[in-house]
């Protein structure tokens, strides 16, 4: 067992955030530890982390067990480059690298005892480097920041000079490498696009050491997790399986908790009104029987009524007006950002009805897409084009649509001045705005609630062609299934971008992946893009064969750390082809030794010492 919490409890002023919280950590395991935003996820994390203290409980972690914590938001400073940054982590190794260069050189020097001293020096080197995987190291590095995202021409960037999500998977890459016992992860997907994302699930399925993770991913989850840890109005509870497996057995659960709770009061009303009957009588043996019953009543231990879901945000998407059949058609589309090319010749048309996800890697030109549409940017070429009766909802990811000076009220007020007072405050209250929380200014609210802002104006707009970038980014589980559910009943148009599989799967009636400067569709869910991905890929948008570096120039143009790669590949044949020598040697004279003993008489004689 390499961490045990045991009745960890926290509050902040009045609200009590964890209240007895117990669970444990395998080696190897892979744990989810999910709840909505607020529930105390990360304040555990912390607890565990020793970072902060609990107000009673322990959280235990096994003697010489290595801990490794991401956060959801990184502020790496460093004056090293992306690549430098994540080889420190493999530094040990370069140390010991030098250690077996120096001595080389001194044992060309030496001879003698010296020399005897030097090879077996050597030799442990060689042996402790060889066990850690040194001569892969660098490549291993090479490796996490592809997965990560990262593109050769990036390695030598200044990790001053990026963006807060560049840092979060420098972070991430660097922890990786490090491999400590145990992973804490918060939120590792974002800032990932999908290709990233699928590398990091099968690096943490693979990975030796045990992960928790805390992640609004439901897709991640299920392919990675085998044990889920729910915190909810301060308690935990554990149940095995992945995030499919929990949602099933936790509606379980709650009918299970809701069938008691209810058959519990009808029992106690039944007793009340039997009580009743007997005291009006008004006989000393009813009072008697009252009495008793009474005293049995009393000694009832009473289960507490279940929470319903009464914190979660209200949702219903309805379009004013229909639209016509053809809402969107895109001609010929093609957009570059200086010497950048993001895509040329794009053609596709949505009709009423549809839901369209448009998915692809982090650059490729999605959000610029759907700014193209909205007419917040011109195309280079290329014309979109509106149906009749098409009214857009746009939702924005970075939220520029939303005012930062203004308050959250004046927001929806300001836009809809149609409406009463009290109609905002009952929108607002759906989204979990409530009292004096109305009158907060949009530059005050976290990522998360200036979401659920916008998501309250896309449902007063009553548009039939909604827009939606990244809607889910922010959104807690719980959230971002209502959001489904509401998507799932408009029936209007939609078209979104969104790294979210889980919610694609859910939602989208056809895929547009834009891949490789191009566009390739697929008629049906996310699943379906898995099966079929490869062929249409390879049919529609193969890659460009020019770059591809051809056989007669790759080596001109390798990297100073495919270089160094290629160096210590070549010294570990140097290394082998001497050992061999040395093997052959010893058996050669081996084989002298045996040859002088066969030639006397009294071995060669005798069977049982030739065998």
């Amino acid at each position: 067992m390499l961490l045990t919490c045991q009745n960890i409890q926290k509050s902040f002023g009045e609200k009590n955030v964890l209240d007895q919280v117990s669970f444990h950590i395998e080696e190897r395991e892979k744990v989810a530890l999910i709840g909505s935003n607020g529930a105390g996820k990360t304040t555990l994390l912390r607890i565990i982390r020793k970072e902060l203290e609990p107000d009673g409980g322990q959280a235990v972690l096994a003697k010489g067990v290595s801990l490794g914590y991401l956060a959801q938001h990184q502020d790496v400073h460093s004056s090293r480059t992306i690549y430098q940054e994540l080889l420190k982590e493999k530094q040990y190794l370069l140390n010991i690298e030098e250690k077996m260069r120096q001595t080389e050189l001194d044992m060309k020097q030496a001879s003698g005892d010296a020399l005897e001293k030097l090879m077996n020096t050597y030799a442990s080197l060689t042996q402790q480097f060889e066990q850690n995987n040194g001569y892969a190291c660098q490549s291993e590095v090479t490796g996490v920041l592809k997965g990560l995202g990262f593109s050769e021409q990036d390695f030598h960037k200044q990790i001053s000079t990026l963006s807060g999500g560049q840092k979060t998977r420098v972070s991430l890459g660097c922890l990786l490498l490090g491999k400590p016992d145990i992973l804490l992860l918060d939120e590792p997907t974002n800032h990932l696009d999908m290709d990233s994302i699928v590398w990091l699930e099968t690096y943490l399925i693979n990975y030796p050491g045990a992960v928790l993770i805390v992640s609004h991913d439901r897709y991640f989850l299920d392919r990675i997790v085998t044990r889920v840890i729910e915190l909810e109005y301060g308690k935990s509870m554990t149940f095995s399986g992945n995030y499919t497996a929990f949602s099933q057995k936790k509606a379980q659960v709650r009918e299970a908790q809701i069938r008691a709770y209810q058959n519990q009061q009808q029992e106690i009303r039944h007793q009340e009104e039997v009580i009743a009957k007997l005291k009006s009588f008004n006989r000393e043996k009813s009072i008697r029987r009252a009495e008793s019953r009474e005293k049995k009543l009393d000694k009832i231990t009473l289960l507490k009524k279940p929470v319903t879901e009464e914190n979660a945000m209200h949702m219903r998407l309805e379009p004013r007006i229909e639209s016509g059949k053809d809402v969107l058609a895109v001609d010929n589309l093609a957009k570059s950002f200086g010497p950048t090319k993001l895509f040329q010749n794009l053609s596709f048309e949505v009709k009423r009805g549809e839901r369209v996800a448009l998915i692809g890697s982090n650059g490729t030109g999605k959000t610029t897409i759907l700014k193209l549409i909205n007419g917040l940017i011109a195309p280079d070429e290329g014309t979109c084009s509106l149906g009749s009766r098409v009214q857009i909802g746009y939702y924005d990811q970075e939220h520029q649509v939303l005012h930062m000076e203004k308050t959250i009220f004046e927001e929806l007020s300001d836009t809809y001045p149609t409406l009463t007072h009290t109609e905002i405050r009952n929108v607002l209250a759906a989204f979990l705005f409530t009292g004096d929380d109305v009158f907060q200014n949009i530059s005050s609210l976290s990522g998360g609630e200036r979401g659920r802002v916008s998501l309250a104006k896309l449902m007063l707009s009553e548009a039939n062609f909604l827009i939606l970038d990244e809607p889910t980014n922010h959104l807690d589980i719980l959230s971002r299934e209502i959001l489904e559910e509401a998507l799932n009943n408009y029936t209007g148009t939609l078209l979104y971008v969104s790294h979210d599989r889980y919610f694609i799967n859910q939602t989208a009636t056809r895929i547009l992946d834009l891949t490789n400067h191009t566009l390739v569709n697929y008629m049906g869910s996310y699943d379906y893009y898995l099966e079929k991905r490869d062929e249409l890929t390879a049919k529609y948008a193969p890659a460009q064969e020019s770059s591809k570096p051809s056989p007669a120039v790759s080596q001109e143009k390798l990297s100073w750390k495919q270089k160094k790669e290629e160096e210590a590949r070549k010294r570990k044949r140097e290394n082998d082809l001497k050992k061999t020598e040395r093997r052959i040697e010893e058996l050669e004279e081996r084989d002298g030794e045996i040859n002088q003993l066969l030639s006397q008489p009294e071995i060669a004689t005798d069977v049982q010492q030739c065998t």
